[in-house]
């Protein structure tokens, strides 16, 4: 290792010393947003790749793109943080980072190109450790195992396998809780975090959290404290994740392409929502979203664009008339906005759990909200009531908004936002 000095509380700062020394075969964060995990995360893998010569890490996500604004940036400001910029080459292609004074690799990895993984081999000692981050995505506990098996054979004196898995919990019937935080184990770590460790908030940071859990308790109990999303009551259980070619079922004769979009802004994503229709059999194809905060009409347009939807007809929010106008001078020439009408949210819901859906896996904000989208309670009864619950449900309206001319040509009825 080369002659770094570390003083935890300095650098990491409280909440993980457990996370940071732990040599079992698995350790587990679920977190709350700022519960600075995916930062410690980083850290502790630089400081390891330094400490143990022969170590390698695979890094991997559900979507491979996903890991250059994510993993591989948090590796990156760990490397700075750390004052050892010049012992480290990162590299966008292929998307790799090498410890200059051993060789060692830290590689990077996603579950959508799956024989990338069952194929990695590494020029200097062994991979033996992997970093799953937002787990919450993957679906299936078979492509957990084939990560898991692919840490294996034996290793150097001194080394350890490990796989270090983090993600922000929403749903209680993961397959994540089941597997690791309903059991004792010895080689399983399993942690909890949130923002109250996280000694680098300023003021106005804590203020999110505390008005969340003053205005919107619910919510603040998963991305404030990072407890399981508690999901009885799902609005949508008629759907599954599965791959498959867009453009191919586009082709389909029966087949029509929908969009939809939702505003937002400082604290709210704008979500764009965009799908295929089989009216034949009433089955509805997920293959694409854009999904992202602080965005203004242009960026909003160029993203559009870009994305080679700016000719496609769009279904968007009636309560911003004005950034409709402005997108349609912007180039997005057939937008327009859905009409409103009393019970029309419900009237949408109707249609669309009479409809299968299809998701692709990168549609994973998409597959995060279905899988927590729920009819909301009664606060005296704690009876589910008959309206879905006004929480992380932006592409569940822009779904709706996309298939506004399906559903009035049903119900009759227009849509209320």
């Amino acid at each position: 290792m080369s002659d770094v000095k570390i003083y935890l509380p300095d650098l990491v700062g409280k909440g993980y010393k457990d996370f940071w020394v732990f040599e079992g075969r698995y350790r587990v964060c679920k977190g709350s947003r700022a519960s600075k995990k995916s930062k410690t995360t980083a850290l502790n893998f630089i400081y390891r790749i330094m400490k143990y010569p022969q170590a390698n890490l695979l890094v991997v996500r559900k979507v491979f793109g996903t890991l250059k604004d994510s993993c591989y940036t948090d590796l990156k400001w760990a490397i700075h943080r750390f004052g050892v910029d010049s012992l480290f080459e990162c590299k966008l292609s292929p998307l790799e980072i090498t410890y200059k004074p051993t060789g060692q690799k830290i590689l990077f990895r996603g579950l959508d190109d799956p024989l990338k993984i069952t194929s990695i081999t590494v020029g200097t000692g062994c991979l033996c450790w992997c970093w799953i981050e937002e787990a919450y995505e993957i679906n299936s506990q078979d492509d957990f195992n084939m990560l898991d098996e692919s840490i294996r054979g034996v290793t150097p004196v001194g080394l350890f396998k490990q796989i270090t898995i983090t993600f922000n919990p929403w749903n209680e019937h993961h397959w994540l809780k089941k597997r690791f935080f309903d059991i004792h184990d010895d080689n399983v770590l399993a942690i909890t975090t949130n923002y109250m460790c996280n000694e680098w908030l300023d003021e106005s940071d804590l203020k999110v959290f505390e008005d969340m859990k003053k205005n919107n308790p619910r919510r603040y109990q998963v991305a404030g404290l990072g407890n399981w999303g508690i999901t009885d009551g799902l609005v949508y259980e008629n759907w599954q994740e599965k791959t498959f070619d867009a453009v191919e079922v586009s082709k389909m004769p029966s087949v029509k392409s929908i969009f939809g979009l939702d505003f937002g802004y400082t604290n709210d994503p704008t979500a764009l929502f965009c799908g295929l229709i089989d009216t034949s059999n009433n089955t509805l194809y997920v293959f694409d979203e854009m999904y992202e905060k602080a965005m203004t009409n242009e960026d909003i347009a160029k993203t559009i664009t870009s994305m080679g939807y700016a000719k496609e007809k769009i279904r968007a929010d009636s309560a911003e008339p004005k950034s409709i106008h402005r997108l349609k001078t912007l180039g997005i020439s057939r937008i327009k906005s859905v009409k409103k009408g009393a019970g029309s949210i419900n009237a949408g819901i109707d249609f669309i759990q009479c409809c299968k859906i299809l998701i692709h896996p990168k549609c994973r904000n998409f597959i995060r909200e279905i899988g927590n989208y729920t009819w909301d309670k009664d606060k005296l009864t704690g009876t589910l009531t008959n309206k879905p619950i006004d929480d992380n449900n932006h592409l569940m309206d822009a779904m709706r908004y996309a298939l506004e001319d399906d559903i009035r040509g049903r119900k009759g009825l227009g849509f209320l936002v």
